[in-house]
């Protein structure tokens, strides 16, 4: 397991017709807040506000095929080479982190060969260093200046 620790939350939050909106600084627009969001929100911060991964090389829910099914993958973070090179998938806080989830972020690592493949519900954060087909769980998060 991954230990986590996020900085203090300074999002930006607003309310319309009774439902909560957060703003995505990378995105670039305000979206709804669900749980699995928050989770994506404080993650994505972590990476830039604690680790310094630069938010330019950061995509979020983009879309990716596995054969003919269309799916979006939640975090994907590039090398110097804007070649892909950490790919994370987000969950509720109460959602398990189980076999599902890793087999999930596996079938997108399939179609965005990623060097880093994660798992995280926010509470629980679990990552695996990717090696031809071989996988090697890590105890912490890859520094930004290590490639």
């Amino acid at each position: 397991m991954i230990t986590v620790n996020y900085p203090e939350p300074a999002f930006r939050i607003k309310e319309e017709n009774g439902k909560s909106f957060i703003f995505d600084a990378i995105r670039r627009q305000w979206l709804f807040l669900t749980e699995e969001e928050w989770v994506r929100q404080n993650f994505i911060n972590y990476l830039v506000q604690v680790l310094k991964y630069p938010a330019a090389m950061i995509a979020v829910e983009k879309e990716l095929y596995l054969g003919e099914l269309k799916k979006r993958f939640d975090i994907l973070v590039y090398d110097h080479n804007h070649k892909p090179w950490m790919l994370a998938e987000c969950k509720a806080p109460e959602v398990k982190l189980d076999k599902p989830v890793l087999e999930q972020v596996l079938r997108y690592g399939i179609s965005i060969p990623a060097k880093y493949l994660l798992i995280t519900n926010g509470n629980t954060t679990f990552g695996w260093n990717k090696t031809g087909n071989n996988l090697e769980m890590i105890a912490g998060l890859p520094a930004w200046e290590a490639r």
